[in-house]
């Protein structure tokens, strides 16, 4: 019998709407590649799903969103896990790789507000939810009038806190949203000048065991080769900076052809002080490129990096 229609292959999950939607876009490949095999979906909670109200910086350690489907993973009790990118540590676990890396959607993020009013437009002083340190940073340097009010929970949560009145607007990546049908509930995509992207944003990862070499044939069939690219250049910089979700590092790269231009930036907590990088080179060399940009940070931002590491 052929070893790819051997047996099922199961594919771990966090259990929000948006992951399993994200879970099912990636499916769609690999069921077109793989007709023969007969994929399933397991959902586990994680850190992050347990604790839906404490900020992201008070949870415990790094991996909150993805340590559990990683032990689920190395355990073999399933055979891939389908990330959100921006979501995965910056050092990899060992024993574990990702296989592929499908076409990323919008990295933007979006306000979602009442009265469909923009940042631009929201009154002094307006009660802004997030649960990103880099967007409360970058938002404060935009819009240091803002309260910046910590919100946790899926998106229908955390547009239902505006709906509630218990914030004036939220900002939150705008591909989550598109994924799951609520482009209408957008108010405004920001410019990367206002707030740039995290590493990796709108981008989905299929993460297998290292050696697996099933898995790794299967899981390859949703690979974006540009997408991956550019991953790998942004994810780079944060690796470099020994960042995680407490970091205001931002990273966008643009793949044309074999060419990649990378720019990052890290903001103070409190919004007083940008610091950016920006390069260029071969698609050959992104994880040299985004190590190149973040010691260029780490000369000019040192300070604010450790500021924001023992917040």
């Amino acid at each position: 019998m052929n070893e790819t229609v051997a047996r099922d292959f199961v594919i771990g999950t966090r259990g929000s709407r948006l992951a399993l939607r994200q879970t099912e876009l990636v499916l769609q490949s690999l069921r077109d590649a793989h007709p023969e095999v007969r994929f399933t979906v397991r959902t586990i909670r994680t850190v992050a799903d347990r604790n839906p109200d404490r900020p992201l910086d008070r949870l415990p350690d790094v991996g909150f969103f993805v340590k559990e489907l990683e032990v689920a993973l190395l355990a073999a009790e399933i055979d891939a896990v389908v990330h959100s990118m921006k979501d995965l540590p910056s050092a990899a676990t060992p024993g574990l790789a990702i296989a592929a890396i499908a076409k990323r959607e919008d990295a933007r993020d979006v306000i979602v507000s009442r009265d469909h009013l923009t940042l631009e437009a929201l009154p002094l002083g307006a009660r802004l939810g997030t649960s990103s340190p880099r967007r409360a940073a970058f938002l404060r340097v935009y819009r240091p009038d803002l309260e910046i009010v910590p919100i946790r929970g899926n998106v229908e949560t955390r547009i239902g806190k505006v709906d509630a009145g218990d914030v004036d607007a939220v900002c939150l990546a705008g591909a989550g949203l598109c994924r799951l049908g609520l482009e209408s509930r957008i108010t405004q995509w920001l410019p990367f000048d206002i707030v740039p992207p995290a590493p990796a944003q709108g981008a989905l990862g299929v993460q297998v065991r290292t050696g697996d070499r099933r898995a790794a044939v299967l899981a390859g069939a949703a690979d974006h080769a540009p997408t991956r690219h550019a991953v790998t250049a942004e994810r780079a910089v944060l690796t470099r900076l020994a960042g995680g979700c407490r970091l205001p590092v931002a990273a966008f790269a643009r793949v044309e052809g074999a060419q990649l231009s990378l720019e990052a930036a890290i903001a103070a907590p409190d919004g007083r002080r940008i610091e950016t990088a920006a390069g260029k080179g071969l698609v050959t060399d992104a994880e040299s490129l985004g190590k190149s940009l973040a010691e260029d940070l780490l000369g000019r931002a040192a300070d604010l990096i450790r500021g924001a590491q023992e917040r």
